[in-house]
C-alpha cells in the first residue's frame, strides 16, 4: 500500500480498536504505527495485540510499527474515609505520609520523593490541574498547604509538581518488567514517559541495549532545560501536551511544541505531536474546527507523525477519526505554503558524507524531476537522513531489516520495504528500480536516485548517490 501523504498517523489501540477487524480497519484507513499503552494493558493483552497486528502486516505486505508506551511513575494521592470531598478556595489541607484514610483536612501522598523535592512556596496541582495547592510548610513526611483552586477530590487522583525536578527515576519496576514483556513480543518502539532528564534516556538505553528505539515523551517542563541533550540521546521524542499542559501555563504549549519540534528536526530525529488532537471525536463523528487546525499546524512545522489516543482507544469513532486525520493532513501537505514553510526551516546538512548524500539526492530529485528517492538502508540512518531534508519526492526505504523496516514506518515520508542481501551496485540498482516499480512510484521511462553505502550491509557508511531509470 503506498499512502499519499509524508506525515504518518499513530493510532493508540484500546478497548473500542482491539479486535483484529477493527485494527485492519484502523491501518486501511490510514494508521501507519499502533500504540500500545501499558497503563491499560496487561502483558497477555500486549501480545494478543502484536500477534494481530503482524497477522495484518502480513496480509497487506506492508511494515506497521508497533509503540510500547511504558507508564513511567504515577504520582497519586491516597484514599478517603468517606468518600470524594471538596476542598474550599484558601481552606488549609496537609499532605503527608500516614497510609490512614483522609478527610476534608488531609490525606496520604505516598511519595517521600515529593517531600524531599519541594519548599515553601511551590505549588502542587491535583486531578490534572483542577486543583492548585500552595505549599506554606513543609518536612520530610508532610506538606501544609493552603488552597488556591478547589473542587471536588476523591481517591487516587494524580499530582504533579511545576517546576520541580523529582529525585525518581522515570523507569519504575512496573516498567522494567513491561519493557521486557514489550521486548519478548517484538515492539519496535519504546516510549518513555516522565522523562526529567537526560539520564533518564541513558537508564533505559542501557536496558533495551538496541532491541528496540527509544522515543523520549517530553512532559515534564524539567526536561525542556536539557532538551538538546536528550534529543540527542533518544531516537525520537513525542511532544505529550497532557501532563505538559498541566504543569506548564496552557499559553506556553504551542512555543513549547515549535521548540521541541525544532530541536528533533535539527537533530534528525523523528518528532511526534500528541494529546488531544482530535478529543471532541471521541463522542462525535466530526472534530471541531480548532482540532483541524491544530493538526494542520503539527504538519506545517514539520512533524514526522501526528497521535490519536483516546480518540481512537476509547472513542466512539476511532476508524472515523484516523480518516479525519488522514484527509487533514493530505490536504495540508497539498497546500503550497506547506512546501514553502518546510524549504524554509530546513536545517543546514552536518558536515558529514552522509548529510552530503541525503541533502544532494533532494536536491537532485528536485533538480531532475525524479519519481522517488530510494535509500538502501541498515540501519535507519540513510533514511532518517534524507528525511531530515524533508524532500518533496516520493521516498522508498529498502532494507535487509524487518525490525528497521517497522522502525522506519514512523518516519517523515518513508515508505519501507523489505529486500533481500545485496551484493553489487548493479544488483541494488536492479531492485531499487524493480521495487519502486511494483510499488507505483515509478512507471517505464522514468528515474530514481539511488542512495546507499559501500560495503552493503555496514551502518554508517553512506557514500553513493545513482540516477537510474526505468527501461
Amino acid at each position: 500500500m503506498k499512502r499519499n501523504r509524508k506525515a504518518k498517523i499513530l493510532a493508540t489501540l484500546g478497548p473500542a480498536s482491539a479486535t483484529p477487524e477493527r485494527i485492519e480497519a484502523l491501518f486501511d484507513a490510514g494508521a501507519d504505527i499502533f500504540r500500545l499503552n501499558f497503563s491499560h494493558a496487561g502483558h497477555d493483552e500486549f501480545r494478543r495485540l502484536v500477534a494481530v497486528i503482524r497477522a495484518i502486516e502480513a496480509r497487506k505486505a506492508r511494515p506497521i510499527g508497533i509503540l510500547a508506551d511504558l507508564q513511567g511513575p504515577k504520582l497519586r494521592i491516597g484514599t478517603f474515609q468517606n468518600g470524594p470531598i471538596t476542598l474550599a478556595p484558601d481552606a488549609p489541607f496537609r499532605l503527608d505520609l500516614d497510609p490512614a484514610p483522609g478527610d476534608g483536612r488531609r490525606c496520604c501522598l505516598p511519595h517521600p520523593e515529593i517531600f524531599a523535592a519541594i519548599a515553601p512556596g511551590a505549588g502542587l496541582l491535583l486531578d490534572d490541574g483542577r486543583l492548585s495547592l500552595k505549599v506554606e510548610a513543609c518536612g520530610p513526611d508532610f506538606a501544609e498547604t493552603r488552597v488556591i483552586a478547589g473542587g471536588p477530590l476523591s481517591d487516587h487522583k494524580g499530582v504533579n509538581v511545576p517546576n520541580v525536578t523529582l529525585p525518581i527515576s522515570a523507569l519504575t519496576a512496573k516498567d522494567a518488567a513491561d519493557l521486557e514483556a514489550a521486548l519478548d513480543a517484538g515492539a519496535d518502539w519504546i516510549a518513555l514517559s516522565f522523562v526529567q532528564r537526560p539520564e533518564d534516556v541513558i537508564q533505559l538505553k542501557e536496558r533495551i541495549k538496541g532491541r528496540a528505539r527509544i522515543m523520549s515523551k517530553l512532559e515534564k517542563p524539567a526536561a525542556i532545560d536539557h532538551l538538546d541533550a536528550i534529543v540527542a540521546l533518544s531516537d525520537a521524542i513525542m511532544v505529550a501536551r497532557g501532563d505538559l499542559g498541566v504543569e506548564c501555563p496552557p499559553e506556553t504549549v504551542p512555543i513549547l511544541q515549535k521548540r521541541m519540534l525544532k530541536a528533533a528536526r535539527q537533530a534528525g530525529r523523528p518528532v511526534v505531536v500528541a494529546t488531544q488532537m482530535l478529543e471532541s471525536m471521541i463522542r462525535a463523528p466530526v472534530p471541531t474546527r480548532a482540532e483541524a487546525s491544530d493538526v494542520a499546524t503539527a504538519i506545517y512545522d514539520g512533524a514526522d507523525a501526528v497521535m490519536l489516543s483516546a480518540e481512537t482507544a476509547a472513542g466512539s469513532y476511532p476508524v472515523e477519526a484516523v480518516t479525519m486525520m488522514d484527509r487533514i493532513v493530505t490536504t495540508i501537505e497539498a497546500d503550497p505554503l506547506y512546501r514553502t514553510g518546510l524549504e524554509a526551516t530546513r536545517p543546514a546538512p552536518d558536515e558529514t558524507l552522509a548529510d552530503a548524500i541525503g541533502a544532494a539526492a533532494r536536491q537532485v530529485a528536485q533538480t531532475l524531476e525524479l519519481a522517488a528517492i530510494v535509500t538502501f538502508t541498515a540501519s535507519g540512518a540513510t533514511t532518517l537522513r534524507t528525511a531530515r531534508e524533508r524532500p518533496p519526492t516520493p521516498m522508498l526505504c529498502l532494507t535487509t531489516s524487518v525490525r528497521v523496516a517497522r522502525q522506519m514506518a514512523l518516519v517523515w515520508g518513508a515508505t519501507p520495504e523489505i529486500v533481500p542481501e545485496l551484493f553489487t551496485v548493479d544488483d541494488m540498482e536492479k531492485v531499487a528500480l524493480r521495487t519502486a516499480k511494483a510499488r507505483g512510484f515509478a512507471a517505464e521511462g522514468q528515474s530514481v536516485v539511488i542512495t546507499a553505502g559501500m560495503p552493503f550491509g555496514i551502518s554508517g557508511t553512506t557514500n553513493i548517490l545513482r540516477v537510474a531509470t526505468i527501461a
